[in-house]
């Protein structure tokens, strides 16, 4: 790995393939794929190399850049993994969320500082086979609180409101949630709901990683508001919202490596 290689990585959800035009990327595929084998998959893991103005970052797309991943078949420990061997130390993941919270509303952006895990059948974790004492990591604050006060001072220049203190309920997928199970979530104190944050903060942790989430609300969640959840709504709600996203992904990724370089 060479001094220059970056050491940040931006983990894409839904709506988030690239942190530019995907034209512009396409241009330039051949130079910036790297595709890490894994001790967890037999195929490669695929990573982009991203140049910003600040310079490079890893761009690894949670759902693949066609989307063809549901998140109950992402391979979490590859992922996780690959990004470790490239050099990785940070990790900025993004995640598109329904809100509970009557706070938090269509297109605003969350920053969560705790996680409920609901989800089941996952492999989640790194450390199978031989146990030992030492292998149950600390989990109380599950997001680096470095990494999220970076990402809170970039929004803040940006005059973006990036709502903090809130908990993700991270479930099953990929249908989304019964009304009744949203009302449950709402009663264990979760504030927003997706089905991308775990094992994915917890792998990181083990990997000892920083980690921060930034979630997109998209939809309120089952039950809130009347009538079904529009698939179609999420999409124009994707669409608009990613911009902020990426705004606030560049502006941090900027700080990031200049206090890096120094």
């Amino acid at each position: 790995m060479s001094a220059s290689a970056p050491t940040i990585a931006v983990i894409g959800g839904s709506g988030l393939y690239t942190l530019h035009e995907a034209t512009a990327v396409m241009q330039n595929v051949c130079e910036s794929v790297r595709q890490v084998e894994t001790p967890y998959s037999t195929a490669p893991v695929i990573l982009y190399l991203e140049h910003t103005d600040s310079g490079p970052v890893w761009f690894l797309p949670r759902h693949g850049r066609d989307h063809s991943v549901a998140p109950h078949e992402i391979n979490y420990r590859a992922n996780l993994w690959a990004l470790q061997q490239v050099g990785v130390r940070k990790i900025i993941a993004i995640n598109a969320v329904g809100g509970i919270n009557a706070r938090f509303s269509n297109g605003v952006l969350v920053l969560p500082d705790q996680i409920i895990d609901y989800s089941w059948g996952r492999d989640h974790t790194f450390f199978s086979g031989t146990h030992a004492f030492d292998k149950h990591i600390d989990f109380t604050y599950p997001y680096d609180a470095a990494l999220g006060e970076a990402l809170a001072q970039a929004a803040k220049r940006l005059d973006l409101t990036l709502h903090k203190n809130a908990v993700y309920a991270c479930t099953q997928g990929p249908r989304l949630e019964t009304a009744a199970e949203i009302r449950k979530l709402e009663r264990d104190g979760c504030d927003i709901v997706g089905m991308t944050g775990m094992p994915e903060a917890a792998l990181a942790r083990e990997l000892d990683l920083a980690y921060a989430c930034v979630a997109l609300v998209v939809n309120k969640a089952a039950g809130l508001e009347a009538g079904l959840i529009s698939l179609d709504t999420i999409r124009h709600v994707l669409e608009a919202g990613i911009t902020d996203v990426k705004r606030l992904l560049l502006e941090t990724l900027t700080n990031l490596q200049t206090a890096q370089q120094n």
